[in-house]
């Protein structure tokens, strides 16, 4: 296939892209741009936009199409990480334009758009010794990007009366300036270097809380968002819409439940089981052989008292199991979180 021909503006040097950019601005907008630029950057573009000449219209559609693409990618990659961005880009503008659009701001964020991934493999206790001295919204920063479970034990390690403005911080990150977001992950890479590289991608938002505090036992998620209520009761009230708990189990279809029990620990399963309501019970093991059932009620009636805390991480097990289905497309939870029924 034949590859499609580079467009003026990927042909032109970054210095000279940005110099016909803040002239077709205008004067009073590029000056608030170039407020935010160092001094070197300035004086560069200052000596392009000296040399521009008049400016012809191809050059000039050309380097606002990238601008606009480049803002739309980031946009999105502010909002939920690579993977979303990719997601809404390929949905947006189609696979092939979508990855370009993708790539072509990866490529120009260079070393600063590295992965953050080092974190998740960061030690716990070393993380949670550095996040222990920072603001809260670089705290919030660094859980956005720590898988739900991990980011749950931090913000548990965290003083109670902190949990929730940190709470607060990681869902509105989507809310925040790219250029802000920039500057808290550049004293993170600073603080950081020891643990990895890092990036200024914010996956953050309202649903990666929910997500966390699904990873946090009941009596902790519910002290933080009520607390979270004081101040945003709508965003405690999106965030409780947001997360799945064992009991929405209960609005998933029979076939979906089949898929569960397919992948589900039967053991673990039991144990999770323990206390719910029958209706519940009953849901799982309509959703099983005969023998099937009957083996699980004979587990059941077998197991003998079981702390709450074992209880909860089972289910949380059970979650994470539902959880993964979802990301793989086997099974659908939309309208199965935060809907509302009678037991």
């Amino acid at each position: 296939m034949e590859q499609p021909e580079k467009s003026h503006a990927n042909k032109m040097k970054g210095a000279r892209k940005a110099a016909i950019l803040l002239v077709l601005l205008g004067d009073q907008h590029s000056a608030e741009i170039l407020k935010h630029m160092s001094d070197d950057e300035v004086d560069r573009i200052g000596r392009e936009i000296a040399r521009l000449g008049s400016i012809g219209g191809e050059d000039a559609e050309s380097v606002l199409e990238e601008f606009y693409e480049m803002s739309v990618a980031q946009s999105y990659m502010l909002k939920g990480g690579i993977d979303y961005a990719r997601k809404m880009l390929q949905n947006a503008f189609g696979p092939d334009q979508g990855k370009r659009m993708l790539d072509r701001l990866i490529k120009a964020l260079g070393a600063e758009q590295a992965s953050f991934d080092a974190l998740q493999k960061a030690d716990p206790q070393q993380l949670a010794k550095f996040i222990h001295n920072e603001h809260p919204q670089t705290i919030a920063l660094v859980l956005s990007h720590l898988n739900p479970g991990h980011a749950a034990n931090l913000l548990f390690s965290l003083p109670a009366g902190m949990r929730a403005d940190v709470a607060l911080r990681m869902a509105n990150l989507d809310q925040i300036s790219p250029d802000i977001i920039s500057k808290i992950a550049v004293i993170i890479g600073q603080k950081l270097k020891a643990l990895g590289e890092f990036s200024r991608e914010a996956y953050g938002g309202v649903r990666a809380v929910a997500e966390m505090f699904n990873r946090l036992d009941s009596s902790t998620s519910k002290e933080i968002l009520d607390s979270i209520d004081e101040t945003d009761s709508g965003l405690g009230a999106t965030i409780r819409h947001l997360m799945f708990v064992f009991d929405d189990l209960l609005m998933l279809s029979a076939e979906a439940m089949k898929e569960v029990l397919s992948k589900a620990d039967r053991k673990i399963l039991t144990i999770a089981l323990k206390g719910t309501s029958d209706q519940l019970k009953n849901h799982f093991l309509q959703a099983m052989s005969q023998r099937g059932s009957e083996m699980l009620r004979e587990d059941m009636e077998a197991l003998g008292p079981v702390k709450i805390s074992e209880v909860e991480a089972a289910q949380q097990q059970i979650i994470a199991v539902v959880r993964q289905l979802e990301s793989d497309g086997v099974i659908n939870l939309k309208g199965a979180v935060g809907e509302q029924y009678v037991v």
